[in-house]
């Protein structure tokens, strides 16, 4: 069971790195918590990511993913709720000045559990990622290597262990970044604005994608 050939794991760790490194509302949104909120709100937005990346691999092991992706009405539904979802935190953070970098030594901790849970439900609410773990999973399943469901959900987690490896560097990276930009206010603020810009962008391109 689970027998693959090494070229086997060398192409999926590959795919696996390219994927979690290309830039999408995931990378924007924790970029961004880490701009506004340091380290802590950083590795508080990737661990709610990470769980979304869970759930996603969880339903897709399951089939559920096809069945959600199936139905026109709940694409929909899912798709107006992260496109929304996106767009709100875009806002904010355009509403959040420059506050957040100049004054964050004065300002109170930020909440944590609030962080986490608005990344895992920007990665939940994203059918894109749905339809990413639903296309790219099944591609790595091999014949006799064991249960269709069991080799999804095994490299399914394995991607979500890759982007365990790889988003504390962004994390680490936007805090150094957040540190100097406290520095120059000015491009702080644009900074901040070009965060909250992504985020709205990435919210209507999602709202406009097709199934």
């Amino acid at each position: 069971m689970f027998d693959y050939a090494p070229l086997h794991w060398m192409a999926f760790f590959t795919a696996s790195v390219l994927i979690v490194i290309a830039p999408g509302p995931d990378f924007a949104f924790v970029l961004s918590q880490t701009v506004r909120g340091g380290r802590r709100g950083g590795f508080a937005a990737m661990f709610g990511v990470l769980t979304g990346g869970l759930g996603h691999a969880l339903l897709a092991a399951l089939g559920l993913s096809a069945i959600l992706l199936a139905s026109a009405t709940i694409f929909m539904v899912l798709k107006v709720i992260g496109a929304a979802y996106l767009i709100w935190l875009g806002i904010q953070a355009l509403r959040g000045g420059d506050d957040t970098l100049t004054h964050a030594a004065a300002a109170p901790p930020p909440p944590l559990k609030r962080i986490y849970r608005q990344g895992a439900l920007v990665c939940l609410f994203n059918p894109k990622a749905a339809a990413f773990f639903l296309a790219f999973l099944p591609q790595f399943v091999v014949n006799g290597a064991g249960p269709v469901w069991a080799q999804m959900l095994l490299h399914g987690l394995l991607v979500v262990a890759v982007a365990a490896l790889l988003l504390p560097l962004l994390v680490l990276a936007g805090d150094r970044l957040a540190e100097t930009l406290r520095a120059t206010p000015r491009i702080g603020r644009w900074l901040q604005r070009a965060l909250g810009g992504a985020l709205i962008g990435l919210g209507l391109s999602l709202a406009l994608q097709e199934r």
